[in-house]
């Protein structure tokens, strides 16, 4: 239990231990996500924590853009849970203001937190000016899914851990050609599908979307439309048409066994797992981009976009010191350990990922696992206005995506307007 909190309920004690009883049972803490599929889960690990600390721990699950739109009111004093999730695409538009509480303090005297035990890249994301603004949730990566009795049927074989994207490319072109009386593809790629495909390949080919230092944009940058240009010329003939995918997402398509295989990141392994025909699906290791020709992968040449949620608390709760303990209940080694063990997602504290790979009986996702050692993970890019740049760049390849020709000249001009956009950050 944190200290704090301890503190209080100890003072409770003094007056009387029916009055802590009589008190606890009046108090609830709330709490708010996005994410339907990991509130088990969380309401499991939530619920020991408000049975011994004596709480109600209430969840909230909203769609995404009613979410933002809850923290954007809280901004103005609008009602509020008091701990909830904040995401690398609005991180940095609320850390210095009236939402998110600092939690330094909580964090000095709370031996169960020690920020060197996460992600560089996700706790670098929740800091401003040395404050820390929530605590590292999770972590992320990307995978291929593929569909066993699709490259069964058409002869085609398995993704394997030497795949490059060429061989990824040439087997969904075997797939689209062979299955083309079916209507069946050799894999999805749209333009929404940033961090789970295209990202990963500009990556692998040494390009970037926005600079390290976060000031400009990398996509004029010659790696990055080398990368886009083989997205156009080479996977978008393997896909469904533009109108298709922009109507019917890939797991959507995949699941209904007209897509041979898709990227697609680990907070999303349980569809697949529960699906009826889940034993027809396996996962692979993304591919990676021969840049230096030598045949064999260096693990810069093999990139996965990862991401990283993390927990908050609303900086004007009537129950910080609960909702702090609650925060470092989810995010202590053993909290994240239930997390990995209960499926719910990856954890964000190093070494205990292996715990969430071993939830999954009968289906091997080890290749999300495997790609942290033998591939380069790259925080997924941002800035303070990524989701203006990013709804911007998305709107502009939809241009590209019907004629890939244009791949060049459309992303110099979004990389012109994403430096406008970040020059006004």
């Amino acid at each position: 239990m944190n200290k704090k909190l301890t503190a209080l309920l100890l003072t409770a004690t003094v007056i009387g231990s029916q009055t802590v009883c009589v008190n606890a049972a009046e108090k609830t803490i709330t709490v708010a996500i996005w994410d339907n599929n990991q509130l088990d889960g969380l309401q499991k690990i939530a619920d020991e924590w408000g049975e011994e600390n004596g709480y109600k721990v209430e969840f909230d699950v909203l769609g995404w853009d009613s979410y933002w739109t809850m923290l954007e009111a809280g901004v103005s004093g609008g009602e509020m849970p008091d701990v909830f999730w904040m995401h690398s695409n609005n991180a940095l538009k609320f850390e210095g203001s009236n939402v998110l509480m600092n939690l330094n303090d909580y964090i000095e005297n709370d031996d169960a937190i020690d920020m060197d035990n996460y992600f560089d890249g996700i706790t670098e994301l929740y800091t401003k000016d040395d404050v820390h603004y929530a605590i590292p949730k999770d972590h992320d990566t990307i995978a291929i899914v593929y569909n066993k009795a699709i490259f069964d049927k058409y002869g085609v074989e398995y993704p394997s851990e030497d795949w490059t994207w060429e061989d990824f490319a040439s087997a969904a072109q075997e797939i689209t050609d062979k299955g083309a009386d079916d209507g069946v593809y050799g894999t999805y790629c749209n333009v929404g599908n940033n961090q789970d495909t295209w990202y990963n390949i500009i990556y692998s080919y040494g390009g970037e979307v926005i600079t390290p230092d976060k000031t400009k944009s990398g996509y004029d940058e010659d790696s990055t439309i080398e990368a886009m240009k083989f997205v156009a010329d080479k996977i978008l003939p393997a896909c469904p048409s533009q109108d298709a995918m922009a109507s019917t997402g890939g797991d959507t398509m995949f699941l209904s066994g007209l897509v041979g295989m898709i990227c697609q990141g680990s907070w999303c392994i349980n569809n697949f797992y529960t699906a009826d025909n889940a034993s027809d699906y396996a996962w692979a290791m993304l591919p990676y981009t021969d840049r230096n020709g030598n045949g064999t992968c260096e693990p810069e040449e093999r990139c996965s976009i990862y991401n990283g949620l993390g927990w908050a608390a609303y900086a004007e709760t009537k129950e910080p010191d609960a909702a702090w303990s609650l925060i470092s209940a989810f995010c202590s080694e053993e909290g994240q350990k239930k997390q990995a063990e209960l499926g719910v997602t990856m954890a964000a504290y190093k070494g205990v990922s292996d715990e969430f790979a071993n939830d999954y009986d009968g289906m091997d996702i080890s290749p999300f696992i495997d790609i942290e050692e033998k591939g380069t993970l790259v925080f997924r890019p941002y800035s303070k206005s990524t989701g203006t740049w990013e709804s911007d760049v998305s709107d502009a390849l939809v241009e590209a995506w019907n004629e890939p020709d244009q791949m060049e000249s459309i992303l110099k001009k979004c990389a012109e307007e994403m430096n406008e956009t970040i020059s006004e950050e």
